[in-house]
């Protein structure tokens, strides 16, 4: 059966940066290729021979399936610009179908066994339970001292006034991340490195910074009676310090498998890393889900779940009080085209939602959202999304969103985001079958 072909606005939310997709626009034509084709096989995979500045040709490929991407280009971004075009040829309907020739078959037998060594290697890694047990104990003793040392330093901010701290400068901050990292909590090193965003450029500043330090005051306490509390809660609580959850321990939990809806991607720097928030929503369950990824830089980001996608899958979920973070453990299938997602709701549902989540999560900074029937409006003080049927309206956030105004042209649409305190960023929309991707 062929695979159902991608949009090239689905294609164009793969790449890397912006000039990676005008650099892809310009290789989207046959003239660029000297032979290509697609095969429905197992799994299904479109090919191409793309002209470079060399006497040979790039040797470009694509698996559809999970997807994955492969070019003897030297370029280090992922998907390359010949990946996009090769992509955007065959969302175009440009690319025949024609047998795969031997080096793709070679790449596709490669993959196989560099998968079969790992979980060899995961089923034959030493464990050493006595050893692991005393690192946990030392590691958790540095966490609650630096916690602590957090704790009295929090109250000092408090005690000596806010006056002057809008002009601090990230040094002020960093003195106190720089503890917490030695300390081994990173995580939570990472919010206070933040608190200098908090006193720039926002009139709130203070009550702002007074929220932010309130949260990390509690996250302090909580860390304190952490073998007290509920085990959801005390693995939210360790996250949110830094402790990390071994991927083999989450995957080895029982899965949750759903068609899952790829409705928001979103690159953002973190530190000196560049991390990819891919949000999903289950087609039945409704469940929304946050596969994270992470790269330095000169790394390429993982791109194997598509914009406007959805994938039949099994996923494994962290442990936590709301347990939305997950890895994919399985899938079932090709990705197929989502033209109107399932699980969308109204704001004031939406909103709903969001403050039982919060009581759950206390710390939590976005939460993903899928709104049916908005329409986005102009007011006094910026953008809104408002329900077509209540009036209810909630602020957008960021820039000003002209392709999300364009797109609607006064009607509803269907919007996915990630809705924060101050407002929803929308990431994704979708109109009559369409989708947009902002």
């Amino acid at each position: 059966m062929p695979v159902e072909r991608w949009t090239s606005e689905q294609v164009l939310a793969l790449a890397p940066d912006a000039s990676s997709q005008k650099s892809a626009r310009g290789l989207a034509t046959p003239t660029s290729w000297s032979e290509w084709g697609v095969a429905d096989g197992e799994p299904p995979t479109v090919w191409g021979l793309c002209k470079g500045s060399g006497k040979s040709p790039y040797q470009t490929c694509v698996d559809l399936a999970e997807p994955a991407y492969r070019c003897s280009c030297p370029s280090r971004k992922f998907p390359c610009k010949h990946a996009l075009a090769l992509l955007l040829n065959w969302a175009a309907g440009a690319v025949p179908e024609a047998p795969l020739p031997g080096w793709v078959g070679e790449w596709h037998e490669s993959r196989a066994g560099r998968k079969a060594a790992a979980e060899t290697r995961r089923a034959a890694a030493p464990s050493d339970p006595a050893a692991s047990a005393r690192r946990a104990a030392q590691r958790a003793t540095r966490v609650g001292a630096g916690l602590d040392e957090l704790d009295r330093w929090l109250a000092d901010q408090v005690r000596g006034g806010f006056a002057g701290l809008d002009r601090a400068g990230y040094g002020h901050w960093e003195t106190m991340a720089a503890r917490l990292v030695d300390a081994q909590a990173p995580t939570v090193a990472g919010t206070v490195r933040q608190l200098a965003t908090v006193t720039v450029g926002r009139p709130t500043w203070a009550e702002d910074l007074l929220g932010e330090l309130a949260l990390l005051r509690l996250l302090c306490a909580a860390y304190r009676r952490v073998d007290d509390l509920d085990p959801a809660l005390a693995a939210t609580v360790r996250a949110r310090v830094g402790f990390p959850v071994p991927a083999d321990d989450v995957l080895a939990t029982e899965p949750v498998r759903d068609v899952w809806q790829v409705v928001g991607v979103r690159d953002e720097q973190e530190d000196r890393l560049t991390a990819r928030r891919v949000w999903l929503r289950g087609r039945d369950t409704g469940r929304p889900a946050l596969v994270l990824s992470f790269a330095a830089p000169g790394q390429a980001l993982p791109a194997d779940l598509v914009l406007g996608t959805g994938v039949d899958a099994d996923l494994c979920f962290f442990p936590g009080a709301l347990p939305i973070r997950a890895l994919v453990r399985a899938r079932h299938g090709e990705p197929v085209r989502v033209t109107a997602p399932a699980g969308g709701c109204g704001v004031a549902a939406m909103l709903d939602g969001y403050a039982t989540a919060l009581a759950a999560e206390p710390w939590l900074r976005e939460w993903p959202v899928l709104l049916d029937d908005v329409v986005p409006v102009r007011g006094g003080t910026g953008w809104f999304l408002v329900d077509a049927a209540t009036g209810d309206g909630v602020p957008v956030r960021g820039a000003e969103p002209w392709r999300l105004v364009a797109a609607a042209a006064g009607a509803p649409v269907t919007v996915a985001g990630e809705w924060r305190a101050d407002g929803l960023l929308p990431s994704t929309a979708w109109k009559d079958g369409g989708l947009v991707w902002l």
